[in-house]
């Protein structure tokens, strides 16, 4: 079960929509064990989505990881300069809401592990 009370159903239905992912229930227990992965959630779903419309204009997106219980942050630039471009406005976005990312070797993928609290 979630840890957060924006857990159920109708919550993790309207993440999955606003990252452009069908309803399922394999799709919603995947997003209640991110949730449930991602230290702090709480101060983190606000900025998920904000940064995920952001990178809608440079052809990126907020997803979820099939490898890990993560959301991830995919960088789908396709030249050099604005590859350089997303990837300051991810980190410049993880500065500024104290958000912990990590970037996944040798791609231009980040996985958002959750708020730092110090």
């Amino acid at each position: 079960m979630c840890k957060t009370k924006q857990g159920d159903a109708m919550f993790a239905e309207g993440l999955l929509n606003q990252f452009g992912y069908s309803v399922t229930p394999a799709s919603l227990a995947q997003i209640r064990a991110i949730i449930d992965n991602t230290q702090g959630f709480e101060h983190v779903q606000k900025h998920l989505v904000a940064l995920n419309d952001k990178l809608k204009t440079y052809d990126g997106f907020i997803g979820l990881s099939s490898s890990n219980e993560y959301f991830k942050i995919k960088n789908n630039a396709s030249d050099a300069d604005t590859i350089k471009l997303v990837d300051d406005l991810i980190l410049e976005w993880s500065k500024k809401y104290k958000i912990d990312i990590k970037k996944v070797e040798n791609k231009e993928t980040y996985y958002v592990l959750g708020f730092k609290s110090h």
